[in-house]
């Protein structure tokens, strides 16, 4: 058994004692009451489930393990010989095991990873019977299904296993996995974008490194992108499209490849992930139709209003919980002020986020006006050339394996319950109203 694996191993019965004392205590009582209304509008804000790694304050944003970004920025390790970003490796073990990891944790991790990446031929030749021009998040959900034949929860569940014993394929399954999405992320990016001139991978680089390199991206700058950028998009709690999608999917036991593939899936829609490629389609419709260049603060002010007048929405603000400016976004633009700050497309960016706020508000229909991870995350890829946006979903559902995977570990080691809520009809709510 690997180190890392043997560490977690002695984390699940502390776990499994800790919430069986709770709801010992105090599994009877109440946390809420469900309003009519949320029955209608998609459950939310109903706390209705667990999620460890992440929590999504409205007023202070994400925190990952009582953690916030920037403190996640100064305490997780960075990449040896001058990295400012965080490692996604590091991450990843602060999610899994609850404490901030060392230098040789995440080394020791990122080594694992390495040893884990190759990518089984059949799964290339799946992704390749796919037109060429499918969506890049097509391809990538058809490639993690044909990794499924890979599962070791699979096997051992067919041979039969102790449920005290499912999290131990569950964590060869997860931890397999995110170690070769980046590769076949990548090998779709080359296929779709280069020609299939594919690059093989540099195991002496970190995994978002090196998953930069099989790209095509070696800048020193676009590697620490993809640090940041994995870290930042890495988990965001358990109730989003994505995470509550592999969570519910593997409540049914199924394995790591199932439930991720579903978790994507719902990642590939406007309403989630791939708001990112929305948000630079429109702004490059809107510096087209204002005839290029850098448009003023009035022109862009009145082109969001006529986007807004036509029945659309100004894509990259607004969320559905948080009440601020997303951390996400804030880490992201300062980012972009170090390295870019005269860039184009982030100074459009910086003038879209100091008059959007104001506009949205003034229509009386935005609670949260403000701008989200998806608001910023484009400009930066643009900026290193990453042009093909088509292709961030992927990014982000690399980057989403780290959260959804650590708490589906979890899921099986403390053998979370299926998840099956009750449902009525309008009926029988207008009779029950009526007496």
């Amino acid at each position: 058994m690997d180190k890392i694996k043997a560490h977690f191993q002695t984390k699940i019965g502390d776990q499994i004692s800790e919430i069986k004392d709770f709801l010992a205590a105090h599994g009877d009582e109440k946390i809420g009451d469900i309003k009519v209304s949320q029955l209608y509008g998609g459950m939310r804000g109903m706390q209705a489930l667990i999620c460890e790694t992440s929590k999504l304050d409205p007023d202070e944003g994400i925190r990952f393990r009582g953690y916030s970004i920037p403190e996640l920025q100064e305490k997780l390790p960075k990449f040896p010989g001058g990295g400012n970003e965080p490692l996604p490796e590091a991450i990843f073990y602060l999610m899994l095991m609850n404490e901030i990891p060392t230098d040789d944790d995440v080394r020791r991790l990122s080594n694992n990873w390495a040893r884990r990446s190759i990518v089984p031929p059949h799964i290339f030749k799946a992704i390749d019977a796919l037109p060429v021009t499918a969506h890049p998040m097509t391809q990538f959900t058809v490639g993690i299904m044909a990794l499924q034949t890979e599962s070791e929860f699979a096997k051992a569940y067919k041979k039969g296993i102790n449920k005290k014993n499912y999290w131990e394929p569950t964590y060869e399954d997860a931890m397999n996995l995110i170690a070769r999405l980046p590769r076949i992320a990548a090998y779709i990016y080359r296929r779709r974008y280069h020609n299939g001139e594919h690059i093989e991978p540099d195991h002496n680089l970190d995994w978002s490194g090196n998953f930069a390199h099989m790209l095509g991206f070696d800048n020193e700058e676009f590697r620490e992108l993809m640090r940041l950028y994995m870290t930042i998009h890495s988990d965001h709690e358990g109730g989003n499209v994505s995470a509550h999608a592999v969570h519910l999917v593997g409540s049914a036991l199924s394995d790591a490849y199932l439930s991720f593939s579903a978790g994507m899936n719902g990642l590939a829609g406007p309403l989630h992930g791939l708001a990112n490629q929305e948000v630079i389609r429109w702004i490059q419709s809107m510096r087209q139709e204002l005839g290029g260049g850098l448009p003023s603060k009035e022109e862009i002010a009145n082109y969001c209003r006529k986007t807004l007048a036509e029945g659309k929405v100004i894509p990259g603000f607004g969320h559905a919980v948080l009440r601020k400016t997303d951390p996400r976004y804030t880490a992201q633009r300062e980012f972009a002020l170090q390295h870019m700050p005269h860039d184009d497309m982030f100074l459009i960016v910086s003038r879209v986020y100091e008059v959007v706020p104001e506009i949205l508000e003034a229509t009386g229909k935005v609670k949260n006006p403000w701008p989200n991870v998806d608001a910023h995350s484009g400009q930066l890829l643009m900026h290193y050339n990453l042009t093909e946006y088509e292709f961030y979903t992927v990014l982000f559902g690399v980057a989403r394996s780290l959260g959804t995977m650590a708490n589906l570990i979890w899921d099986r080691a403390i053998g979370s319950a299926l998840e099956r809520p009750g449902s009525t009809t309008t009926d029988l709510l207008k009779e029950k109203f009526a007496k």
